[in-house]
C-alpha cells in the first residue's frame, strides 16, 4: 500500500500532510514514531481506571500528534473526546466518544501498518 492508499484507508488528508511535510519519507518517519507513541495505551488505562484527568491528557496528545499528520478521522474523533473530558466529569456520551478513538485508532494503526510493510 503506498501513502496515498494508506491515508484514503485512514481518512486522512494526504495532500495537506505532503504540502506541510513535503516528503513521503518524513510523512513515514513520523507515522512510524506514531506507532512507537504510548498515549493510546495510557489513554486505555486511565478510561478503565476512571482517571479521567490522565485521560483527557492522553487523548489531547493522540489529537495533536494526528492534526500534525493530517489523520482527520481520528483527529475529530479525539476532539471529540477531549471536549467530552475537559470538565473532568464523565457523562453518557464518554464511553461512546471513548469507542469512537478506540475505532478510529486501530483503524488508522492498520493502515499505517499496511503501508510501512
Amino acid at each position: 500500500m503506498n501513502l496515498r492508499e494508506c491515508y484514503a484507508a485512514a481518512a486522512a488528508d494526504y495532500d495537506d500532510v505532503m504540502r506541510r511535510f513535503m516528503s513521503e519519507n518524513r510523512v513515514d518517519r513520523f507515522l512510524t514514531m506514531f506507532l512507537r507513541d504510548g498515549s493510546f495505551e495510557l489513554l486505555c488505562s486511565a478510561m478503565d481506571a476512571g482517571d479521567y484527568q490522565d485521560a483527557f491528557r492522553a487523548v489531547h496528545t493522540i489529537k495533536g500528534i494526528s492534526m500534525n499528520l493530517s489523520l482527520n478521522a481520528l483527529r475529530d474523533a479525539c476532539i471529540e473526546l477531549t471536549e467530552n473530558l475537559r470538565a473532568g466529569t464523565p457523562d453518557d456520551r464518554t464511553q461512546p466518544c471513548f469507542d469512537r478513538v478506540r475505532e478510529e485508532y486501530h483503524r488508522t494503526r492498520a493502515a499505517i501498518r499496511s503501508h510501512l510493510n
